[in-house]
């Protein structure tokens, strides 16, 4: 698809503070650039006391929107003319639409883009398989915990090292009816493995500069999935082990690049594909 000589000129970006780290600008101009659109997306750094401003400025700048990311996630769905459900479930936007009428509405594409990273892995899965066990309870758990819940699944163990913020997550969740959160220790993850269908990390245990995910997966059924939020580095510790004993294992890069295509769409009108190049130029990154 080419764009014509009539069509705008389209902005937008990231906002975040820092954001010198984020990938995104990559995945939005390669998606530019591979259909010959008019536009950018650029890095937006904005301090946590000028978010208001920034946010309003979209409008006055012409911006077709943004991406909101830490540490504005929560702050940001405040200044929202209209927050989509599941954003509001999570308690957190990641995306800004500006609407022709300059009204703002915010989406949070994460859990979408985690649910699509296992598809892309196992077009086969289904949330309903068996019990999940999460690991972490900060925001991507909530955006992962919750996707995994409004796709049908049943049973979630959640384990957290402050089982206080773990039992909120959960009591705040279970008023929307849907699957059942089991909230366990943090001493006990290694036991609440038995008979799960998939195992997530949503903490930064295992990120490049963190130590490694201290956790003994022998008791992990072997047809269960693995499943690291985490992109850099593309295998963890915890996805090497996982991966040496036979289990499918899924990176954080899928659920980056997925969540970055509703937004594109809603912005440049044109829903792009996750190509094998999209992939090689952000790995060139690392």
């Amino acid at each position: 698809m080419s764009s014509s000589n009539s069509s705008p000129y389209v902005l937008a970006g990231v906002m975040g503070w820092p954001v010198g780290h984020s990938r995104s600008p990559i995945i939005h101009n390669h998606w530019i650039a591979q259909h010959q659109l008019k536009g950018s997306y650029a890095l937006l750094p904005v301090q946590p006391e000028r978010l208001e401003d920034a946010i309003r400025g979209l409008v006055a700048l012409g911006f077709a929107g943004c991406n909101v990311t830490i540490p504005h996630k929560v702050n940001a769905m405040k200044m929202m003319d209209h927050v989509h459900p599941t954003a509001k479930r999570m308690g957190a936007i990641n995306t800004i639409v500006v609407q022709k009428d300059g009204s703002l509405h915010g989406f949070n594409n994460d859990g979408f883009g985690y649910v699509q990273s296992l598809k892309d892995e196992n077009p086969n899965w289904k949330a309903d398989t068996g019990p999940i066990l999460v690991l972490g309870a900060g925001g991507a758990s909530r955006a992962i915990t919750l996707s995994l819940l409004e796709q049908g699944a049943k049973e979630i163990r959640l384990v957290n090292r402050s089982r206080e913020k773990a039992q909120a997550l959960a009591d705040e969740f279970s008023a929307f009816g849907l699957g059942e959160i089991k909230v366990l220790d943090w001493k006990d993850r290694n036991e609440a493995m038995e008979g799960v269908a998939l195992l997530i990390n949503t903490t930064n245990q295992g990120m490049h500069g963190q130590a490694d995910l201290e956790i003994d997966i022998s008791k992990l059924p072997s047809h269960a999935m693995v499943s690291d939020a985490i992109y850099i580095p593309l295998e963890t510790a915890l996805l090497k082990t996982a991966r040496l004993k036979g289990h499918t294992t899924v990176n954080g890069l899928g659920m980056l690049l997925n969540q970055a295509r509703p937004a594109f769409e809603a912005w440049f009108g044109v829903l792009p594909e996750i190509t094998p190049a999209l992939r090689e130029a952000i790995q060139a990154t690392f």
